[in-house]
Protein backbone atom coordinates (compact mmCIF):
# COMPACT_ATOMS: atom_id res chain seq x y z
CA UNK A 1 0.00 0.00 0.00
CA UNK A 2 3.03 2.34 0.55
CA UNK A 3 4.16 2.45 -2.82
CA UNK A 4 0.77 3.14 -4.35
CA UNK A 5 0.39 6.22 -6.07
CA UNK A 6 -0.98 9.25 -4.87
CA UNK A 7 -4.10 10.67 -7.33
CA UNK A 8 -4.48 14.36 -7.73
CA UNK A 9 -7.12 15.86 -9.99
CA UNK A 10 -8.33 19.56 -11.14
CA UNK A 11 -10.80 21.18 -13.43
CA UNK A 12 -7.76 21.92 -15.73
CA UNK A 13 -3.71 23.06 -15.39
CA UNK A 14 -3.95 24.89 -12.08
CA UNK A 15 -3.71 21.91 -9.36
CA UNK A 16 -0.56 21.80 -11.08
CA UNK A 17 1.66 24.29 -7.97
CA UNK A 18 -0.52 21.33 -6.01
CA UNK A 19 1.44 18.99 -7.81
CA UNK A 20 4.60 20.73 -7.99
CA UNK A 21 4.68 21.13 -4.10
CA UNK A 22 3.91 17.59 -3.94
CA UNK A 23 7.04 16.36 -5.56
CA UNK A 24 9.44 18.50 -3.28
CA UNK A 25 7.90 17.44 -0.06
CA UNK A 26 7.54 13.99 -0.89
CA UNK A 27 10.20 13.02 -3.51
CA UNK A 28 9.57 9.46 -3.13
CA UNK A 29 5.88 9.59 -3.70
CA UNK A 30 4.71 8.55 -7.53
CA UNK A 31 2.06 11.28 -8.68
CA UNK A 32 -1.08 10.54 -11.20
CA UNK A 33 -2.73 13.83 -12.37
CA UNK A 34 -5.70 14.42 -13.88
CA UNK A 35 -7.17 17.73 -15.28
CA UNK A 36 -10.52 17.83 -16.43
CA UNK A 37 -9.93 20.18 -19.41
CA UNK A 38 -12.83 19.43 -21.66
CA UNK A 39 -15.19 20.28 -18.79
CA UNK A 40 -13.57 23.94 -17.36
CA UNK A 41 -14.32 25.66 -15.50
CA UNK A 42 -15.81 24.19 -12.76
CA UNK A 43 -16.41 27.30 -11.22
CA UNK A 44 -19.42 28.22 -13.10
CA UNK A 45 -21.44 24.91 -12.70
CA UNK A 46 -23.73 24.12 -9.68
CA UNK A 47 -22.92 22.74 -6.58
CA UNK A 48 -24.70 19.50 -7.62
CA UNK A 49 -22.55 19.15 -11.19
CA UNK A 50 -19.18 19.99 -9.11
CA UNK A 51 -20.30 17.25 -7.19
CA UNK A 52 -20.78 14.87 -10.10
CA UNK A 53 -17.74 16.35 -11.62
CA UNK A 54 -15.56 15.16 -8.76
CA UNK A 55 -16.71 11.67 -8.36
CA UNK A 56 -16.02 11.31 -11.93
CA UNK A 57 -12.38 12.73 -11.60
CA UNK A 58 -12.08 10.53 -8.69
CA UNK A 59 -13.21 7.50 -10.25
CA UNK A 60 -10.68 8.20 -12.97
CA UNK A 61 -7.77 7.81 -10.29
CA UNK A 62 -9.10 4.86 -8.58
CA UNK A 63 -8.23 2.96 -11.93
CA UNK A 64 -4.80 3.59 -10.95
CA UNK A 65 -4.91 1.87 -7.58
CA UNK A 66 -3.87 5.72 -5.72
CA UNK A 67 -3.66 5.38 -2.05
CA UNK A 68 -4.83 8.97 -1.63
CA UNK A 69 -6.73 11.39 -3.67
CA UNK A 70 -5.68 15.31 -3.59
CA UNK A 71 -8.69 17.69 -5.13
CA UNK A 72 -6.40 20.19 -6.12
CA UNK A 73 -9.36 22.48 -7.11
CA UNK A 74 -10.70 24.58 -4.75
CA UNK A 75 -13.94 24.74 -6.38
CA UNK A 76 -14.64 21.00 -6.08
CA UNK A 77 -12.80 21.32 -2.67
CA UNK A 78 -15.50 24.22 -1.37
CA UNK A 79 -18.45 21.83 -3.03
CA UNK A 80 -17.44 18.40 -3.14
CA UNK A 81 -15.30 17.58 -0.37
CA UNK A 82 -17.77 15.97 1.82
CA UNK A 83 -19.41 13.74 -0.70
CA UNK A 84 -16.00 12.33 -1.77
CA UNK A 85 -15.14 11.72 1.74
CA UNK A 86 -18.82 9.95 2.16
CA UNK A 87 -17.88 7.21 -0.91
CA UNK A 88 -14.39 7.02 -1.21
CA UNK A 89 -12.90 4.18 1.23
CA UNK A 90 -9.32 6.26 0.93
CA UNK A 91 -8.04 9.57 2.36
CA UNK A 92 -9.20 12.50 0.50
CA UNK A 93 -7.31 15.96 0.98
CA UNK A 94 -8.90 19.21 -0.78
CA UNK A 95 -7.17 22.91 -0.53
CA UNK A 96 -9.25 24.53 1.45
CA UNK A 97 -8.65 23.28 4.75
CA UNK A 98 -4.91 23.37 4.53
CA UNK A 99 -4.91 26.73 3.62
CA UNK A 100 -7.25 27.93 5.95
CA UNK A 101 -5.39 26.67 8.84
CA UNK A 102 -2.22 28.03 7.51
CA UNK A 103 -4.13 31.66 7.91
CA UNK A 104 -5.27 30.80 11.45
CA UNK A 105 -1.75 29.77 12.27
CA UNK A 106 0.38 33.20 10.69
CA UNK A 107 -2.42 35.88 11.73
CA UNK A 108 -1.57 37.65 14.42
CA UNK A 109 -4.44 40.20 14.42
CA UNK A 110 -7.12 37.98 13.26
CA UNK A 111 -7.77 39.35 10.01
CA UNK A 112 -7.44 37.29 7.18
CA UNK A 113 -8.19 37.78 3.86
CA UNK A 114 -8.95 35.86 0.82
CA UNK A 115 -8.90 36.37 -2.94
CA UNK A 116 -9.92 33.39 -5.18
CA UNK A 117 -12.21 32.97 -8.32
CA UNK A 118 -16.03 34.11 -7.76
CA UNK A 119 -17.25 30.36 -7.20
CA UNK A 120 -14.88 29.77 -4.44
CA UNK A 121 -15.49 33.13 -2.48
CA UNK A 122 -19.39 32.79 -3.25
CA UNK A 123 -19.18 29.73 -1.68
CA UNK A 124 -17.74 31.14 1.81
CA UNK A 125 -15.44 27.78 2.58
CA UNK A 126 -12.64 29.90 3.60
CA UNK A 127 -14.44 31.55 5.69
CA UNK A 128 -16.50 28.87 7.26
CA UNK A 129 -13.43 26.78 7.79
CA UNK A 130 -11.62 29.94 9.21
CA UNK A 131 -14.20 30.34 11.78
CA UNK A 132 -14.22 26.35 12.87
CA UNK A 133 -10.21 26.22 13.25
CA UNK A 134 -9.86 29.32 15.07
CA UNK A 135 -9.87 29.42 18.83
CA UNK A 136 -10.44 33.30 19.18
CA UNK A 137 -13.07 35.68 16.58
CA UNK A 138 -11.04 36.08 13.49
CA UNK A 139 -12.71 38.40 10.35
CA UNK A 140 -12.10 37.06 7.20
CA UNK A 141 -12.31 39.96 4.09
CA UNK A 142 -12.91 37.98 0.91
CA UNK A 143 -12.29 39.15 -2.87
CA UNK A 144 -13.42 37.86 -6.17
CA UNK A 145 -10.57 38.25 -8.55
CA UNK A 146 -11.62 36.70 -11.71
CA UNK A 147 -9.69 38.11 -14.02
CA UNK A 148 -6.10 36.59 -12.21
CA UNK A 149 -6.43 33.16 -13.64
CA UNK A 150 -6.80 34.46 -17.80
CA UNK A 151 -3.41 36.54 -16.22
CA UNK A 152 -1.99 33.66 -14.83
CA UNK A 153 -2.51 31.31 -18.57
CA UNK A 154 -1.17 34.17 -20.42
CA UNK A 155 2.19 33.94 -19.21
CA UNK A 156 1.49 37.74 -17.87
CA UNK A 157 3.17 37.77 -14.55
CA UNK A 158 5.31 40.73 -14.43
CA UNK A 159 3.48 42.96 -16.55
CA UNK A 160 2.27 46.54 -15.96
CA UNK A 161 -1.45 45.24 -16.52
CA UNK A 162 -0.71 42.61 -14.03
CA UNK A 163 0.12 44.95 -11.05
CA UNK A 164 -2.86 47.71 -12.35
CA UNK A 165 -5.57 44.17 -11.85
CA UNK A 166 -4.29 43.16 -8.48
CA UNK A 167 -3.84 46.90 -7.26
CA UNK A 168 -7.69 47.00 -8.27
CA UNK A 169 -8.75 43.59 -6.27
CA UNK A 170 -6.32 44.54 -3.40
CA UNK A 171 -7.45 47.90 -2.84
CA UNK A 172 -10.43 47.42 -0.63
CA UNK A 173 -8.65 43.82 0.98
CA UNK A 174 -5.83 45.87 2.31
CA UNK A 175 -7.70 48.57 3.56
CA UNK A 176 -9.45 46.06 6.23
CA UNK A 177 -5.33 45.94 7.42
CA UNK A 178 -5.48 42.15 7.05
CA UNK A 179 -1.99 40.63 8.00
CA UNK A 180 -2.78 37.36 6.25
CA UNK A 181 -3.60 36.44 2.14
CA UNK A 182 -4.73 33.20 1.41
CA UNK A 183 -4.24 32.54 -2.27
CA UNK A 184 -7.75 30.80 -2.48
CA UNK A 185 -7.00 29.42 -6.45
CA UNK A 186 -4.39 27.14 -7.23
CA UNK A 187 -3.25 29.65 -9.81
CA UNK A 188 -2.16 32.38 -8.06
CA UNK A 189 0.92 30.84 -6.65
CA UNK A 190 2.76 32.09 -10.10
CA UNK A 191 1.74 35.24 -9.24
CA UNK A 192 2.94 35.82 -5.15
CA UNK A 193 6.37 37.92 -6.34
CA UNK A 194 3.52 40.26 -8.40
CA UNK A 195 1.28 40.32 -5.11
CA UNK A 196 3.83 40.55 -3.05
CA UNK A 197 4.83 44.06 -4.18
CA UNK A 198 1.52 45.19 -3.46
CA UNK A 199 0.86 44.02 -0.41
CA UNK A 200 4.23 44.95 0.68
CA UNK A 201 5.96 42.70 3.29
CA UNK A 202 3.58 43.29 5.93
CA UNK A 203 1.38 40.64 5.01
CA UNK A 204 2.10 37.11 4.81
CA UNK A 205 1.24 35.19 1.90
CA UNK A 206 -0.33 31.33 2.73
CA UNK A 207 -0.14 28.96 -0.43
CA UNK A 208 -2.93 26.48 -0.17
CA UNK A 209 -0.56 24.36 -2.64
CA UNK A 210 2.58 24.44 0.10
CA UNK A 211 -0.02 23.99 2.89
CA UNK A 212 -2.01 21.21 0.91
CA UNK A 213 1.57 18.96 0.42
CA UNK A 214 2.33 19.35 4.33
CA UNK A 215 -0.78 18.43 4.97
CA UNK A 216 -1.16 15.29 2.90
CA UNK A 217 2.41 14.44 4.08
CA UNK A 218 1.59 14.27 7.82
CA UNK A 219 -1.49 12.40 6.82
CA UNK A 220 0.00 9.61 5.15
CA UNK A 221 2.61 9.47 8.53
CA UNK A 222 -0.23 9.11 10.50
CA UNK A 223 -1.56 6.32 8.45
CA UNK A 224 1.79 4.61 8.00
CA UNK A 225 1.11 4.91 3.91
CA UNK A 226 4.74 7.37 3.04
CA UNK A 227 6.67 5.39 1.03
CA UNK A 228 10.09 4.84 2.31
CA UNK A 229 11.46 2.65 -0.91
CA UNK A 230 12.22 3.85 -4.60
CA UNK A 231 9.15 5.10 -6.28
CA UNK A 232 7.23 2.73 -7.92
CA UNK A 233 7.28 4.79 -11.61
CA UNK A 234 7.28 8.40 -13.24
CA UNK A 235 4.35 10.56 -12.65
CA UNK A 236 1.61 10.31 -15.08
CA UNK A 237 -0.45 13.19 -16.48
CA UNK A 238 -3.80 12.82 -18.01
CA UNK A 239 -6.27 15.32 -19.55
CA UNK A 240 -9.72 14.95 -21.14
CA UNK A 241 -8.79 17.92 -23.88
CA UNK A 242 -6.38 19.85 -25.48
CA UNK A 243 -2.87 17.90 -24.15
CA UNK A 244 -0.94 20.73 -26.49
CA UNK A 245 -2.06 23.57 -24.14
CA UNK A 246 -1.89 21.56 -21.00
CA UNK A 247 2.06 20.83 -22.04
CA UNK A 248 2.98 24.38 -22.90
CA UNK A 249 0.76 26.54 -19.71
CA UNK A 250 1.86 23.42 -17.53
CA UNK A 251 5.33 23.59 -17.78
CA UNK A 252 5.14 27.24 -16.65
CA UNK A 253 3.30 26.07 -13.62
CA UNK A 254 6.34 23.58 -12.65
CA UNK A 255 9.32 24.99 -13.47
CA UNK A 256 10.19 22.56 -16.06
CA UNK A 257 9.12 20.57 -19.33
CA UNK A 258 5.96 18.63 -19.22
CA UNK A 259 5.84 15.75 -21.69
CA UNK A 260 3.94 12.70 -22.35
CA UNK A 261 0.61 14.25 -21.22
CA UNK A 262 -2.25 11.87 -22.37
CA UNK A 263 -5.76 12.91 -23.67
CA UNK A 264 -8.40 10.16 -22.71
CA UNK A 265 -11.71 10.06 -23.99
CA UNK A 266 -13.17 10.89 -20.64
CA UNK A 267 -17.10 9.82 -22.32
CA UNK A 268 -15.81 6.47 -22.95
CA UNK A 269 -14.25 6.24 -19.62
CA UNK A 270 -17.76 7.28 -18.03
CA UNK A 271 -19.87 5.06 -19.98
CA UNK A 272 -17.71 2.11 -19.33
CA UNK A 273 -17.21 2.69 -15.64
CA UNK A 274 -20.61 3.99 -14.04
CA UNK A 275 -20.81 1.28 -11.53
CA UNK A 276 -17.15 3.40 -10.02
CA UNK A 277 -19.55 6.70 -9.68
Amino acid sequence: MKTQPIGIFDSGIGGLTVLKELKKILPNEQLIYFGDTARIPYGTKSKELVQQYALEDAAFLLQYNVKMVVVACNTASAMAIDVLKERLDIPVVGVVIPGAKGAVRDTANKKIGVIGTSATVNSNAYSKAIKQISTTETEVISKACPLLVPVVEEGWLDEQATYLILQKYLKDVLQENIDTLILGCTHYPLLQDAIRKVTGPSVKLIDSGSETAEFVKNILAEKNLLNDLARMGEDQFFVSDIPQKFEEIGSRFLGEPLRNVQRIDFDKFLITHQKLF
